[in-house]
C-alpha cells in the first residue's frame, strides 16, 4: 500500500536575510518565476500557426509583512536605496513541518527592496500595526 503524503501547512515558516532571522513575519507572498514566448513567424514556413522561443524570464516581487516594532531592518535597507546605495541581499523563505523542521527552502538572489509602506494608522481600530517590504530579485530557486 502506498504511503499516504500529506502537503505541509503554510503557516510555519522563517525568512532569513543574509542567512540571519531578522523578524518575524506574518505574511509572505509566494515567489514565482514565468517566462513569456517570443512568438516568430518566418516568412518561408507556411501555416498559421506561428513558431514559440523561450522568452526573458520574469521573478515576481516578494511582499513581506510584519508587526512594527522598534526594529529598523526595512528601514535601514531602503534607506540604501534613498542614498543611491543599493545593497543587494540573499534572501531565503523556510516552510517547517508540523516538528518545525525546515521542509521546502525558496532562495532569492540579489534581493532588493523597491517599495516600504508604513502601518496606517486608525484611533478606532484594534489591529497590530503592519509594516511591509516590497522586494525585487534577480533569481528565484527552490533549494529544498
Amino acid at each position: 500500500m502506498a504511503e499516504i503524503m500529506y502537503p505541509y501547512k503554510k503557516y510555519h515558516y522563517k525568512v532569513l536575510v543574509e542567512q540571519k532571522e531578522e523578524a518575524g513575519f506574518s505574511e509572505v507572498s509566494a515567489p514565482d518565476i514565468s517566462s513569456d514566448p517570443v512568438e516568430y513567424r518566418e516568412h518561408n514556413i507556411g501555416g498559421k500557426v506561428p513558431g514559440r522561443q523561450l522568452g526573458i524570464l520574469k521573478y515576481s516581487h516578494v511582499i513581506l509583512k510584519r508587526g512594527t516594532t522598534q526594529s529598523h531592518i526595512f528601514v535601514d535597507w531602503i534607506k540604501a536605496i534613498q542614498d543611491g546605495k543599493p545593497s543587494r541581499k540573499t534572501v531565503v523563505i523556510t516552510l517547517m513541518d508540523d516538528e518545525m523542521r525546515e521542509a521546502a527552502s525558496w532562495r532569492l538572489e540579489n534581493a532588493w527592496p523597491t517599495k516600504y509602506a508604513a502601518p496606517d494608522f486608525n484611533a478606532t481600530s484594534r489591529e497590530v500595526a503592519i509594516e511591509s517590504l516590497e522586494l525585487v530579485c534577480e533569481g528565484i530557486a527552490r533549494t529544498k
